[in-house]
């Protein structure tokens, strides 16, 4: 059981590890961060319901979290290949197009929220 419960702080440890890893080097994540703390000021500005809260938060995790899975397929495929090659262009593609519907998603989530609120 200790060993278990061992493991599950390193675990811990380490994916927070990660994420500070992730914010400190990569440009995307900290835009998207950016972005996410104009929504959340915009959140308190418009005084939003606690329903849409839960979507804007879920909506940032879910762009935050495609976007790391992102970078970290696009990590690997450069460590297996650094040099151009066809499929691995196409695996990085298809890789920023998940980051893409997310975004996508998020923004029409984020107009169902903000929009009545402006107009």
């Amino acid at each position: 059981m200790k060993k278990f419960i061992t493991g599950r702080f390193k675990a811990i440890y380490y994916s927070i590890k990660g994420a500070f890893d992730l914010i400190k080097t990569e440009h995307a994540i900290q835009a998207q961060l950016f972005i996410s703390l104009c929504f959340v000021i915009a959140g308190f500005y418009f005084e939003i319901s606690k329903i849409e809260w839960m979507f804007q938060i879920l909506v940032i995790g879910m762009i935050l979290s495609s976007e790391a899975l992102n970078t970290a397929i696009e990590k690997v495929c450069d460590f297996i290949h650094p040099d151009y090659n066809k499929k691995i262009g196409f695996i990085k593609d298809i890789s920023a197009g998940a980051v893409f519907f997310s975004v996508v998603f998020g923004l029409i989530v984020a107009l169902m929220i903000y929009y009545p609120k402006i107009s």
